[in-house]
């Protein structure tokens, strides 16, 4: 009796525990998945007066940001840049992602993190960023701009392209 039931279970778990990580943020979007460790790390921490924060790869110190407004005015999928900015809002729900902004205001852009391998705070908003990575330009469904509003972002309703900032490396500053 118990080795029938074996012969469902076993693959039962293997098939979920292989499949967690693709229900995890996608290219274009979606935060379904379970991100246990990075989502604790960003619950517990935040982003405290006189303090720096770092997350994923250390930023090079020797190496000047380019201008958020400037990288934004030309976005080119699959370069790799380094900006300062605000963080004008973060994922509500567990960190996964934030809205950098210029310092003088204007366009943002929505930062993720390479492999989901950390999280911001959720209390995030307000500090100042510098941030290293990758830019993706894609297209959002409905549904995914829809998932974003319910987190917090200020997507619009409908497909939309976007423009993504995909972080191997932050630091976050009050």
């Amino acid at each position: 009796m118990l080795v029938p039931m074996y012969r469902y279970v076993f693959p039962s778990v293997l098939v979920v525990s292989l499949a967690a990580p693709a229900l995890a943020h996608d290219e274009k979007g979606a935060c379904d998945g379970d991100h246990a460790q990075a989502a604790r790390a960003s619950v517990a921490a935040t982003v405290k007066p006189g303090t720096v924060l770092v997350r994923g790869e250390p930023l090079p110190k020797n190496q000047a940001p380019l201008p958020l407004s400037s990288v934004l005015s030309k976005p080119e999928d699959g370069r790799q840049v380094l900006v300062e900015g605000v963080v004008r809002r973060a994922c509500s729900q567990m960190g996964c992602w934030m809205e950098l902004a210029p310092p003088e205001g204007g366009a943002g852009v929505r930062v993720t993190f390479k492999d989901y391998g950390f999280f911001v705070p959720t209390d995030s908003a307000g500090a100042k960023a510098r941030v290293q990575g990758t830019l993706k330009v894609a297209q959002l469904s409905a549904a995914q701009a829809e998932h974003l509003r319910s987190e917090g972002g200020s997507m619009g309703a409908g497909a939309q392209r976007e423009v993504r900032l995909v972080a191997s490396g932050v630091e976050l500053r009050r």
